[in-house]
């Protein structure tokens, strides 16, 4: 009932006209952003971070929009998969396998609605996972002291490479980038200089916010003006929805069973969409046998990951919100948001700022709702989108991250601070060294220097105090785990995915 009470207090923090119109923008930028091939929800939140500092909306309102944005951007990113062959994300990639062959035999306007409704599924199976999960694991998480503290966030980075990470050692080498980064300014406790090479604007520290835009945005500019990708691509025309009552039917257990893979998934740390989206087909495939003809365009195909990854984006904000570790890149990307904010994701955020938890929970439900509504009666106006050339498409997201920066601090030194993190994003990404672990090491690296520095003060500087409880020997173990997963499923998995992505037809 206790959980009842804040949700009701949730919907009223989300349904004023002033968040309303927040969440319906939100969702409709999302999906747009969603639907290019390449950008993803995690550039379109930080896309628009610099937009919500602009205009000076107040906390629950910012976090409101971005999470619109990152569910609309899951639901966008199946159009271009079913109408080019080419995922929006890497979570929609599944969706190719059927969508496509569906689009193939002018069955394109019954395949994305089948997505959308789909992918409203997934996604409210997932909040309402939220709702049950979250509260129980805050109140958990209270127990944890600053021991436990600093093996989750081990946990965090051991786990972030994901089974499906294609190079571990990568992943390490950027998460540690990312720590790095994040001992630069004035020591707290000491208040020594670290790094700062007397350079002024760098005693408070690098600031986040101008990372996560110049390594997603700023990169993916740069990265365009390589490829000079200047023409829109062909489309397969949508025609006319021809999709029966029955068949959607029939694809109602596979929506279920796809959301709730994908919230499991999207819980774990490091697991993310794309193992949602890729465990819900591939089971689902396995479920349905001779009797389907996944690949071949099935519409169960269609349904199971868009499902899957729906269920996932939702999973992934529970371990954010309750012990302040994300569980995948956009929500490491909301979660940099929560801290500029000053607000303390954790366990005491569901007390000391419930307004903005429930308030984006709330969200999310009458989000999917929008995102439904939306979806259906203006996919052609999202598909037309796909064949505008991005050459004037890229210049004006840029200049809104600009723009955004600018207004934040009005310094120079922050723009040219955002180009160059943009510079080494290009570098980085060529080199297929991860962005999203630098984004965490700069998060999180000030919290485990804080917890460590509380434990060994507690334990008169004994460093066995790292793993003398239980709960902190646990966590340790799952964090070994997390670091051999990779090299012992890892391989497997992703020569599964790779297979399955280009086996085609089924041929049992």
């Amino acid at each position: 009932m206790e959980t009842l009470s804040f949700l009701m207090d949730g919907f009223a923090v989300a349904l004023t006209p002033y968040n309303l119109m927040f969440a319906l923008f939100g969702a409709f930028v999302g999906t747009l952003i969603g639907a290019l091939p390449g950008l993803g929800p995690a550039n379109g939140v930080a896309i628009l971070i610099p937009l919500a500092f602009t205009l000076g909306l107040p906390p629950e309102t910012a976090m409101i929009l971005l999470t619109s944005v990152y569910a609309g951007a899951m639901y966008g990113g199946r159009i271009s998969s079913i109408l080019l062959n080419i995922p929006g994300d890497e979570p929609a990639m599944m969706t190719c396998l059927d969508g496509y062959p569906m689009a193939q035999q002018g069955r394109a306007a019954d395949a994305l609605a089948i997505s959308a409704i789909a992918s409203f599924a997934g996604g409210l199976i997932g909040t309402i996972g939220l709702i049950l999960l979250a509260p129980v694991l805050a109140r958990f998480a209270l127990t944890f002291g600053p021991a436990e503290y600093f093996a989750l966030f081990m946990l965090a980075f051991a786990t972030l490479g994901g089974i499906t990470g294609k190079n571990p050692m990568k992943t390490v080498l950027a998460a540690t980038l990312g720590i790095m980064i994040s001992t630069v300014g004035i020591d707290i406790a000491t208040g020594t200089q670290r790094y700062t090479f007397g350079v002024l604007e760098l005693y408070e520290g690098i600031d986040f916010i101008l990372a996560i835009v110049g390594l997603f945005a700023i990169s993916e500019l740069l990265l365009f003006i390589e490829a000079r990708a200047g023409a829109g691509r062909k489309l397969i025309q949508v025609g006319k929805l021809s999709l029966k009552p029955k068949e959607l039917l029939a694809t109602l257990p596979t929506q279920l069973r796809g959301g709730v893979l994908g919230f499991i998934a999207g819980v774990l740390p490091g697991a993310g969409a794309s193992l949602g989206s890729f465990i819900s087909y591939t089971l689902e495939k396995q479920f349905q046998g001779r009797k389907g003809r996944f690949g071949d365009g099935d519409p169960k195909g269609v349904a199971a990951p868009e499902a899957g990854n729906n269920g996932a984006s939702s999973g992934a904000l529970v371990p954010m919100l309750t012990l302040g570790v994300p569980g995948s890149g956009t929500t490491a990307v909301l979660l940099a948001m929560l801290i500029s904010l000053n607000i303390t994701p954790g366990p005491l955020m569901f007390t000391q700022n419930a307004d903005i938890v429930w308030g984006v929970i709330a969200a999310l439900l009458i989000g999917n709702l929008l995102l439904l509504v939306l979806n259906i009666p203006l996919v052609g106006f999202f598909v037309k989108l796909l064949s505008v050339p991005p050459m004037f498409l890229l210049p004006i997201v840029t200049m809104v991250a600009f723009v955004g920066i600018y207004s934040i601090s009005h310094s120079a030194f922050d723009l040219y601070f955002m180009v160059a993190f943009g510079v080494a994003g290009y570098v980085l990404r060529k080199l297929e060294i991860p962005l999203v672990p630098i984004i965490l090491g700069m998060l999180l690296g000030p919290e485990m220097e804080k917890n460590l520095g509380h434990a060994l003060v507690l334990s008169d500087g004994d460093w066995s105090i790292l793993w003398s409880s239980p709960l902190a020997m646990g966590l340790w173990g799952f964090s070994a785990l997390g670091l051999a997963l990779p090299y012992l499923v890892g391989p497997l998995l992703r020569r599964r995915m790779k297979l399955a992505i280009t086996e085609g037809p089924e041929s049992d």
